[in-house]
């Protein structure tokens, strides 16, 4: 590597390199959830309960609109892991140039579907009539600054690729420190409620892209961004989108199967719904220190495939899959260590505290499966098998899913009955995953077996 704060994954040992690499992203999405449930908690003291739901009935919607998008940025990602693996600094700074001008781009496009369908979609999902006016609020000036949050995903994304996990840290907690600041300020000197948390998200945002952007123009490495790159290159582009696409659509089949989840909350009352909704900003904190792992296994394996060193990716793979389960499981123990604790933090409703901790009791105690599954999925996607990736979520996470709520709810219709599925699903997903990858990963390693 060329610049001092890229990292070489392809040589030397492997599980110290995940455990540094995972460490400041493991940082990054638990402060970013921090600073969400920061928005819900300012809402919760300062404005009331309904304000809390209005903003969690949001949660799954964005998720679903933005996920082919942000999807994109793992193309991104892969391309320059592999390139900066097989030491092919021109064509990572085309993708560079490339990803950052498409985000931009996309960005413009989510931010007119967002804006313009707000409502529609809300009522879709069932939302309660009695918050879907502030709910259609807060998702009309997220999706405004579509545009910003998606330059961040995709710059915060390419310095990933080759390492750079600590600066994304650092302008994350000075965007979500202006963030909470902002929240409090725009509720008490404004009188506002969730248009201000919506405003001060996406000025944060606004601070964290620039911050990448800077360090990218100024760098020396794969990840340098230049303007005479600052286009569509059509080789790149179209790697980007073969990749990125199915990875997008993957999060998509979560998001979708999660939209019909959330509407079955919905149709539950606005107490289940804050409930659901306090107990989500918790077990986000296991899911995401877990998914930073497998943001790890991507670019580890894009750089060892760049390289052709494929019995190093079975490394990256088995390593990786045991360092999430740990994770996965020390934090889901704390968080039912704490459960009641920590939901009073957002309310004091004793009846939505009830609701979430039946919530955390099933995901808090199984999330470990989850990591290990998106762990196995990232092994795919690093290699650019993103398509049979996709497929398998398809079905496991997301046919289940929408089956379970359509059949075996009904016949028992209580929240966990909601809740168990998920369990369910991560279970099957990993052994069809282990079924496909193993043997692609063998033949890989007879193919290049020549490469040391």
């Amino acid at each position: 590597m060329s610049a001092k704060h890229e990292m070489n994954m392809c040589e030397g040992p492997l599980l110290r390199k995940i455990i540094i690499y995972s460490l400041p992203l493991m940082a990054t999405y638990i402060l970013q959830l921090l600073f969400n449930a920061t928005d819900v908690a300012v809402l919760g003291m300062l404005v009331g309960d309904d304000a809390v739901a209005a903003v969690g009935a949001t949660g799954s919607l964005i998720t679903l609109i933005t996920s082919v998008f942000i999807g994109v940025s793992v193309g991104a990602n892969v391309l320059v892991a592999r390139f900066a693996g097989s030491q092919n600094i021109e064509r990572a700074r085309k993708t560079v140039g490339c990803a950052v001008f498409i985000s931009v781009l996309l960005g413009c496009i989510l931010a007119g579907v967002g804006f313009f369908g707000a409502r529609t979609f809300l009522e879709w999902m069932k939302c309660d009539p009695e918050v879907i006016g502030m709910s259609a609020t807060y998702l009309k000036i997220y999706f405004l600054g579509m545009p910003i949050v998606m330059l961040y995903n995709f710059a915060a994304s390419i310095l990933r690729a080759v390492g750079d996990t600590k600066r994304p840290l650092i302008f994350l907690v000075i965007g979500g420190l202006t963030n909470v600041v902002l929240n409090v300020f725009f509720i008490l000197a404004f009188g506002m409620d969730v248009e201000g948390v919506a405003i001060a998200t996406v000025i944060s945002q606004l601070i964290s892209a620039a911050l990448c952007l800077a360090v990218m123009f100024k760098g020396d490495g794969y990840s340098r961004l230049e303007l005479k790159y600052l286009r569509i290159h059509k080789y790149e582009f179209v790697d980007m989108i073969k990749i990125g696409v199915p990875s997008g659509i993957q999060s998509s089949m979560f998001s979708i199967a999660n939209v019909f989840i959330q509407s079955t909350v919905n149709s539950l009352g606005k107490t289940v719904m804050s409930g659901n909704t306090v107990a989500s900003q918790f077990d986000g904190f296991i899911y995401n220190a877990m998914y930073a792992v497998s943001v790890a296994a991507i670019s580890f394996t894009s750089q060892n495939y760049g390289a052709r060193k494929i019995s190093r990716i079975k490394k990256v793979m088995w390593e990786s899959m045991a360092v999430s389960a740990t994770v996965g499981i020390i934090v889901g123990g704390l968080v039912l260590l704490f459960d009641r604790q920590l939901c009073s933090i957002i309310s004091d409703d004793p009846t939505v505290i009830d609701i979430a901790c039946r919530r955390l009791m099933i995901m808090a105690s199984t999330y470990f499966l989850c990591g290990i599954m998106d762990v196995i999925s990232s092994i795919m996607r690093g290699l650019g098998r993103s398509f049979s990736a996709m497929v398998i979520c398809m079905f496991g996470s997301c046919v289940l899913r929408i089956v379970w709520l359509n059949t075996f709810y009904h016949l028992n219709p209580c929240i966990e009955m909601i809740y168990v599925i998920y369990p369910i699903s991560w279970l099957i997903t990993i052994g069809i995953y282990m079924a496909v990858v193993l043997p692609i990963l063998k033949k890989l390693e007879k193919q290049y077996a020549n490469v040391n």
